[in-house]
């Protein structure tokens, strides 16, 4: 392992070239080259899906099983934040793909475990830091508009109070803006790392550099990732399945466009 991160640290850094300008239309393109890459090569893209969906199962079970199931809440709306990280696999399928190169488990897991030395595991960091500071601002909301005493009340009840409703539209402009500074970090970072030799902090910053140059069409592009994956979620998170490949391919392809 040691000679691999000696190897890893001889590696001269990749020139990035400057973000190029896309339109909306453009997204309609992408969306339409991820869900072909899903059917050129569905397993890959099932299998990376289902290990993102069984975490939120997982979590799901332990907060019924707690008697804690409203906190599921701001734990589903901060769980798309691990989509990126989860997609990481996908990315070198379409990568793959893209440069007609063969398709193997061997060769995709490894390329997948060998992100382990590079960047990656610092991008994963950050993204895990963001969701737990998210958990704990939650925590704080409803501790502000609820206090301590203990929820005597059946949760939808709690949430259509007025008290609730306010709560519910205070922690979503909050999350909201929290989610907004983690897709402006992230939205081209991880397929950068994959492909280039950069470090984490010029990859973000690369990223924001992309959100800047695109800020309507990125906005859009959000927007439609934030609405697959809740709807995706609403069935027991089975939506995922084809979801998140989908949305991992496409945002392969989104990187390529904006970062050929």
């Amino acid at each position: 392992m040691s000679d691999n991160i000696s190897a890893s640290a001889h590696v001269p850094p990749s020139e990035i070239p400057a973000p190029r300008s896309i339109s909306p239309s453009d997204l309609t393109n992408v969306l339409r080259a991820g869900l072909a890459d899903f059917r050129r090569a569905p397993l890959y893209g099932l299998a990376f899906s289902a290990v993102y969906m069984l975490g939120g199962m997982v979590l799901y079970a332990v907060f019924m099983a707690s008697g804690q199931s409203w906190w599921f809440i701001p734990i589903a709306v901060g769980f798309p934040l691990f989509a990126p990280f989860a997609a990481t696999g996908l990315y070198e399928v379409s990568r793959r793909l893209e440069q007609n190169e063969a398709l193997d488990w061997a060769g995709v897991l490894g390329c997948v475990w060998a992100q382990r030395d590079r960047q990656v595991p610092s991008m994963a960091m950050v993204i895990m830091l963001a969701f737990m500071f998210w958990v704990f601002v939650a925590h704080t909301i409803f501790a502000l508009f609820f206090g301590l005493q203990p929820i005597s009340s059946s949760t939808a009840d709690m949430l259509l109070s007025p008290t609730g409703l306010t709560m519910l539209a205070v922690g979503g402009l909050v999350g909201g803006g929290m989610a907004a500074v983690m897709f402006a970090l992230t939205v081209t970072s991880l397929p950068l790392l994959l492909h280039r030799e950069v470090d984490f902090i010029t990859a973000m910053i690369t990223s924001v550099r992309a959100v800047l140059t695109n800020p309507l069409t990125l906005a859009i592009w959000a927007l439609v990732i934030a609405a697959a994956l809740f709807l995706a979620m609403l069935p027991m998170f089975l939506g995922l399945l084809i979801a998140l490949p989908v949305l991992g391919h496409a945002s392969w392809h989104l990187y390529r466009t904006i970062l050929p």
